[in-house]
């Protein structure tokens, strides 16, 4: 069951948000990575113009690292192969945890680091998606770095490490593709109950509720008969992502017996789906996907159980395929669990 000890905030942050020190220098990332860490003050003095991108996560990962005092890193940083009761301690998933106990925007980490933590966090993301994931955080967490968490395994500027931020609603890595075969770095998780911890069916003001409206869109451009194989009356329990051993074990329609216009459709909830991300992990799913066949080698499922309001507007469904998970639980509010790789023998999951 998933519970949080905060009062979430439900009203939509306003259009236009003030440019906080730490958000100006997650917009100047890029100069974070490669100069001397200055304040926003000193930053605007020098005249540097606003960028419209943060810089790749990684490089801020190392200054981050390299920052930290021996009593900070014995809280935070871990070996490559930590190992805890549930198998490898950087492949852990779960919908509300926190990875380490001190939370971001705590004293246990000076300001520059939260600033970095904070350029690290939303480097993972579009730009154009930053206002909706600051939305959901205030939503389910009261704001961004309230309730999350870090941890740093390996070390960082070497072939071998990974960063990994959780919270309510939040699993995020990025590794510099240290964990082969592995899109995101690993499983990834994301969420939001935007109005109460029970949505209603419209989901108003879910920040991925658009998903599965596209994906939906396509159950209802299906024939009869391919309905009839899609649509199945109880969901699997979100937290099986796993890979299947054999591809007739996933359940659902195969993207390759629908129609051309179909599948342009199918393309559009893919590209929904891997859109919050920065490009380089779009990138990657898509060679995932590639070099397992394409997106015709996929199913995808709604599932009966859980309809909100009995619309028939499938808040639950699954696009799966060889080493492809993407699960959408929709009810009673979003959660959605990502697992990808190039290799269906990948299997390291803890949860």
């Amino acid at each position: 069951m998933e519970f949080n000890s905060r009062s979430p905030l439900h009203s939509p942050l306003p259009s236009s948000l003030p440019i906080s020190r730490r958000h100006f220098v997650q917009t100047v990332g890029a100069a974070l990575a490669g100069t001397p860490l200055l304040g926003a003050t000193e930053l605007l003095r020098a005249g540097q113009p606003e960028k419209t991108s943060p810089s790749a996560p990684e490089p801020l990962v190392k200054k981050l690292y390299e920052s930290f005092t021996p009593d900070q890193k014995s809280k935070v940083c871990f070996n490559w192969d930590h190992k805890d009761k549930h198998g490898l301690l950087r492949q852990h998933i779960r919908a509300n945890w926190n990875i380490t106990e001190p939370i971001v925007n705590s004293d246990f980490f000076s300001k520059d680091q939260q600033e970095l933590i904070e350029s690290i966090f939303f480097g993972h993301f579009d730009p154009s998606w930053h206002q909706k994931i600051r939305k959901q955080l205030q939503d389910d967490q009261g704001g961004y770095g309230e309730d999350q968490s870090i941890a740093i395994f390996g070390t960082p500027g070497t072939d071998q490490f990974q960063f990994v931020m959780t919270g309510r609603h939040t699993t995020v890595r990025c590794d510099g593709d240290s964990a082969e075969h592995l899109a995101f770095g690993g499983p990834i998780f994301y969420g939001h109950a935007a109005d109460d911890f029970n949505e209603k069916a419209n989901h108003p003001g879910n920040i991925f509720w658009e998903q599965a409206l596209k994906a939906n869109h396509v159950y209802q451009i299906l024939d009869g008969k391919q309905r009839e194989v899609a649509l199945i009356p109880k969901a699997p329990a979100e937290t099986k992502i796993q890979f299947k051993k054999s591809a007739k074990e996933i359940a659902g329609l195969q993207i390759s017996d629908m129609t051309g216009d179909q599948k342009q459709e199918m393309q559009k909830v893919l590209n929904s789906l891997i859109e919050p991300f920065r490009t380089s992990d779009q990138s990657e799913v898509k060679k995932c996907i590639k070099t397992q066949g394409g997106l015709d080698q996929c199913r995808i499922a709604f599932y009966q159980s859980g309809d909100i309001g009995d619309d028939q507007v499938w808040d639950n469904w699954r696009l799966e395929g060889p080493a492809f998970v993407w699960h959408y639980r929709g009810a009673p509010h979003v959660h959605v669990w990502v697992n990808i790789s190039d290799d269906p023998q990948t299997q390291i999951i803890a949860s």
